[in-house]
């Protein structure tokens, strides 16, 4: 435009240049001036037009078609774990698009491109090719190879528009965590639509810069102790026959979930379809009776109350009685049992009698407390799943709640309730993001006396040492736990052919560091076994978890304590 108007000066310059003309000679200068302007009038008027014709039809351009292009291009944060490690990125892939106006025969173009891209189903196709608009989707991220020959093939009105598309490094390594983005990059489960849902959908939506880079985010989570979970859930699932199983390492002081995975899962850099009901995240995600590892709470509630001391016995001679339902033990020792042999013998009828000791008010109070009956609120996930109670606690409500059946909840409320047994008292809500210790504490509610926590701790120990937690020994790191072998319900009824297996600990359990809970759902015997129970599958699938990760997470082995010294204190 500047060389346009240069040129206009140059050449009226030179037409009024300075002479001693005739009249006819002024009369001739003045109309070729005339001419000129008025061409160069029109060429102007030609300019702006066809800017006007280009301004207009690039709202059909695939760059301005539609607002939501903005964020289609825009990238998505990298994802790290809390050691740097990427987890999610974006990478550039191509895409086909057509721009029917310019396509003279909607049929040959059709048929050419099947050549290389047999899939285009037919119908689809061809109506976006008829359709006449300025730009039209044709098939979303191809390969290089693809292009290539696509565009060999030299057709008019066929081009390729650069997208970004999320890649996970790990694949299905921390599926249920991360969560997985659309074919438009929107987040649309786990941690990608969390981003979305608070804050990446506005910026996108805004209008920013599609070629600014975001500042990485990073999540609580250690991609090795989260491998080293999957792998060991995987191999209980293939030596048990199991339908599933799911498990969570938590950082007790800070509530940060250092690993978490639930199998089955899937790899979100080839999922095409729906998940299928059995790919549901069990552990936040799915509601379940947790069996016995209930009898940490109740016997924790007892103990906080002041009217259970640990030296306390309940008459475990007899079934309890409750109108028309009969309470007996799985192997009762049909005797008298002190509070410790209760809980290590996970005897269902002292267990009742605890909850009895506190009330049926008392009861439901704590375990609202502990955050068990409410569905978990702030964690940065979607899949989140509401805990179910009776409408109406009666005395054998809180008898059967009081072992584990009657209240659905979490497998990671669970655990979350665990970590405030051994961590002093402390209920933190769990989080995928860093967070300090003193944070974790001006965030925490005091939910039980620290003593309570430290007769917990010593129950939980003797459990592994003399009870059914046996096989979660692992020789230096102090494992402490429940196990909990729940009958599934199926009908309407509950089944004894169909279990949901827990085991639920912490380590090092003189000063805990981390809760771990893994639960395995439908076991069937280990081969030579006769038995299916959370002891025998549940149990070493956690020692299988803390054995590798322990070392990772900086947790010395310790040989030099010695049991007898932890468990004396409260023999008294």
């Amino acid at each position: 435009m500047q060389n346009v108007l240069t040129s206009l000066r140059r050449l009226t310059k030179g037409l009024l240049k300075p002479a001693t003309p005739s009249g006819d000679l002024v009369s001739q200068t003045r109309d070729r001036i005339v001419v000129v302007i008025s061409g160069v009038a029109m060429m102007f008027l030609i300019i702006e037009g066809r800017l006007v014709y280009l301004a207009v039809n690039a709202e059909q351009s695939p760059i301005a078609n539609q607002k939501s292009n903005i964020a289609l291009t825009a990238a998505r944060p990298r994802i790290l774990d809390r050691n740097g490690q990427t987890m999610a990125l974006d990478i550039q892939v191509q895409s086909l698009f057509a721009e029917p106006r310019e396509i003279e025969n909607p049929d040959e173009t059709y048929e050419a491109l099947t050549t290389v891209l047999p899939e285009l189903n037919f119908d689809t196709t061809m109506r976006r090719l008829k359709s006449g608009q300025g730009f039209v989707w044709i098939k979303r991220e191809i390969t290089p190879r693809q292009q290539a020959d696509i565009l060999a093939l030299g057709l008019p009105g066929i081009g390729f528009r650069g997208e970004s598309k999320r890649y996970y490094p790990g694949g299905e390594t921390a599926s249920h965590i991360l969560g997985l983005t659309n074919i438009d990059s929107q987040g649309i489960a786990g941690v990608e639509k969390h981003l979305d849902d608070t804050w990446l959908k506005d910026l996108h939506n805004s209008g920013f810069d599609v070629k600014q880079e975001l500042a990485p985010v990073k999540l609580s989570i250690d991609l090795r102790v989260q491998h080293f979970v999957r792998e060991a859930l995987s191999e209980a699932m293939t030596k048990y026959r199991a339908i599933g199983a799911a498990g969570v390492v938590l950082d007790a002081h800070t509530g940060e979930i250092v690993a978490m995975s639930s199998l089955p899962d899937y790899n979100p850099n080839t999922l095409s379809k729906r998940l299928r009901k059995d790919q549901l995240n069990r552990m936040s995600g799915g509601a379940y009776e947790m069996g016995s590892t209930f009898k940490m709470f109740t016997t924790a509630m007892a103990l906080d109350s002041g009217k259970v001391g640990i030296n306390s016995r309940f008459d475990a001679r007899k079934p309890l009685k409750i109108g028309r339902f009969r309470i007996n033990d799985f192997h009762g020792k049909k005797r008298i049992l002190s509070v410790p042999e209760v809980f290590i013998y996970s005897s269902n009828i002292g267990t009742a009698k605890m909850a009895d000791v506190v009330g049926i008010e008392g009861h439901r109070a704590f375990l609202k407390s502990l955050g068990l009956l409410d569905k978990m609120e702030g964690l940065e996930l979607p899949e989140v799943a509401r805990p179910s109670e009776p409408k109406k606690w009666k005395k054998v409500n809180s008898i059967t709640i009081s072992y584990g059946h009657g209240v659905s909840t979490t497998p990671l409320q669970t655990a979350v309730a665990a970590a405030a047994l051994v961590n002093g008292g402390k209920l933190l809500k769990p989080t995928l993001f860093p967070r300090s210790k003193a944070e974790a504490t001006r965030l925490s509610k005091q939910v039980l006396k620290p003593k309570t926590t430290d007769m917990m701790r010593y129950l939980m120990r003797l459990n592994v040492l003399k009870g059914s937690g046996k096989r979660a020994e692992v020789p230096g790191f102090l494992v402490g736990g429940k196990t909990g072998t729940a009958e599934k319900v199926v009908n309407g009824k509950y089944s004894r052919a169909k279990r949901f297996n827990a085991f639920l600990s912490a380590f090092p359990v003189n000063d805990p560091r981390y809760v771990v809970l893994v639960i395995i759902d439908e076991p069937k015997p280990e081969k030579g076994q006769r038995y299916a129970t959370a002891g025998m599958n549940a149990a070493p699938t956690v020692a299988n978890i803390v054995r590798r990760s322990a070392p990772v997470l900086g947790v010395k082995p310790d040989f030099r304590v010695r049991d007898t010294a932890i468990l004396s204190s409260y023999r008294r």
